[in-house]
């Protein structure tokens, strides 16, 4: 069955849950589910997949960062996982975590990395099979590339680029959040010192590029999405949130879906701008 590309610039970036059944026994092909909830996986998931945890197994333990090239390269050959291996990310809230991890491992230089449209909740609706077995597959040696930071960015350079016209800031926050009301969604801790955004972004919130079913829209609707806040491909983006989560979905959405050039992830993010002596900020 073909797939639907919806006009996507890389389409082979987006596998429907279709897709996904008909591939449960292909042995090149490797499911990981990555949930906000770091407790939804134990409670049924894809047959097959494995769990990673955003917030113990994709962070470096000691210092505010991404996990470290040798964590990457364990994990995943822990999973079994060879380079050549196709892996398809999905997880809840339309795939938050997931959008975040295909961000750190193209960092980290996999090649072949997919998302599920619509993610863990799209799957359950439609009433596929879920399992509790935990998959038990041969470990591998993994080697990760060295750190690619095109695709990556840290707050000194954002600073560097306020006020420049070819660049272009996207806040995908909530407008309460991007306003300076709230520090945080409910029921989420991280926070910063201090609300608001950074000088110049546009508030193009991440739920605009999804449809009801958590699907992504097409690519017609998101470039206009983003046009009408002033953010086109002739331009250098840089994405931010909270902490670099929801940013990466429409990092996502930018450099794969709609083929912009220059994206890149602040996932220092709001926790840490906002929390810098003397940074800028409007409200």
């Amino acid at each position: 069955m073909s797939e639907q590309t919806y006009g996507y610039a890389h389409p082979e970036t987006v596998v429907s849950t279709t897709w996904v059944a008909e591939h449960l026994n292909d042995p090149n092909v490797r499911l990981i589910e990555v949930d906000v909830d770091t407790t939804a996986f134990d409670q049924g998931h894809i047959p097959g997949a494995v769990a990673l945890n955003w917030q113990t197994e994709l962070q470096d333990q000691l210092t505010r960062d991404i996990a470290p090239q040798e964590v990457v390269e364990r994990l995943l050959g822990g999973f079994g996982i060879r380079n050549s291996d196709t892996i398809v990310l999905y997880g809840d809230n339309n795939n938050w975590f997931g959008a975040y991890a295909f961000w750190l491992l193209k960092v980290y230089g996999h090649k072949d990395i997919r998302v599920m449209n619509g993610g863990r909740k799209k799957w359950a609706d439609e009433k596929r099979p879920l399992t509790k077995d935990i998959a038990d597959h041969p470990l591998t040696t993994y080697r990760a590339a060295n750190p690619d930071l095109t695709i990556r960015i840290f707050r000194d350079e954002v600073r560097d680029s306020l006020g420049k016209p070819n660049v272009g800031l996207v806040d995908v926050r909530s407008p309460a959040e991007f306003s300076g009301e709230v520090l945080a969604p409910p029921g989420l801790s991280e926070t910063a010192q201090r609300g608001g955004h950074i000088p110049g972004a546009s508030n193009i919130p991440w739920s605009q590029a999804v449809q009801e079913d958590g699907t992504f829209k097409p690519a017609d609707q998101l470039r206009t999405l983003y046009a009408n806040k002033g953010i086109t491909s002739d331009k250098d983006i840089i994405t931010y949130c909270r902490i670099g989560e929801r940013a990466s979905h429409s990092w996502f959405v930018l450099k794969y879906l709609l083929g912009f050039e220059n994206v890149r992830n602040y996932d220092g993010s709001w926790t840490e701008w906002g929390s810098i002596i003397a940074a800028p900020i409007e409200k």
